[in-house]
């Protein structure tokens, strides 16, 4: 499964094209209030002069933020900015929008809130439709977290792929879909962190292996409680951070290294 919230933020804006250079543009303004709800966006000229594109790309820009939720268009009126109510929040680009523009507390909160909801459940369905290969991966990927030399970046993505492996594993295609949310919420907890193996991190091998285990057993109860087990952990991990650094917080691209 590609990693579309990480991916988006290790490719640079030389590589994209006009179309997706101006939809960033104008989802970061309006997640950032630069342009705020019920606002109206600059006009065709404007835009058009600012960004050095044609109207072509602009119409194809606005249809793009019309489908997220961000925009609507009125005749006569102009393109105004919609409800917070009405974006798409498991699209990876407003995601990502947010963390760009200094993600909260209360934001990442909101995503562990929908992990508890969902991920728990997915685990306990692993445990009853996992294939022997599928539980060997995840076996593997947990023993990848017990590495040594991680640094925060590696880290958040070793833990990445066991839980995308696990959307995967669950054979539910509604679970797959929430990679964007997943990947965000560890990529800031981890980010707003200090390294491993000063904040309790070192554990993490353990936990997620708690989750295979129980997964081999078949015991899909013992599997969602493991789960439940390892969010809130990372929930805990989000208070910790915030406590000692503040919000919010400007996180920067994950290392195009790693």
């Amino acid at each position: 499964m590609r990693n579309k919230f990480v991916e988006a933020r290790k490719t640079g804006r030389r590589t994209r094209t006009s179309h997706a250079q101006v939809v960033d543009e104008l989802g970061k303004a309006i997640v950032a209030g630069t342009y705020p709800v019920g606002s109206i966006l600059p006009g065709d000229t404007e835009l058009a002069q600012r960004f050095k594109v044609s109207r072509t790309v602009l119409r194809e820009t606005m249809k793009t933020l019309a489908a997220k939720g961000m925009v609507v268009a009125k005749a006569r009126v102009g393109t105004r900015v919609t409800e917070k109510t009405l974006w798409n929040m498991f699209d990876s680009e407003i995601i990502a929008w947010h963390f760009d523009n200094g993600v909260t507390e209360e934001f990442l909160l909101h995503l562990y809130d929908i992990r508890l909801a969902v991920e728990p459940f997915a685990a306990g369905l692993v445990a009853e439709r996992a294939s022997t290969e599928e539980i060997e991966t995840l076996r593997e990927l947990a023993q990848e977290m017990s590495a040594s030399g991680h640094t925060a970046d590696s880290l958040a993505l070793a833990d990445l792929r066991f839980h995308l492996a696990i959307a995967e594993a669950s054979h539910n295609p509604f679970m797959r879909t929430l990679g964007s949310l997943i990947e965000a919420a560890l990529v800031g907890m981890f980010r707003i962190s200090t390294p491993p193996s000063e904040n309790g991190f070192a554990n993490i091998a353990d936990t997620h292996m708690r989750i295979v285990d129980a997964i081999v057993s078949g015991d899909s109860a013992a599997a969602r409680r493991a789960m439940e087990v390892v969010i809130v952990d990372g929930r805990d991990h989000v208070h910790e951070a915030f406590a000692a650094h503040g919000s919010p917080v400007v996180l920067g691209p994950i290392s195009p290294a790693i």
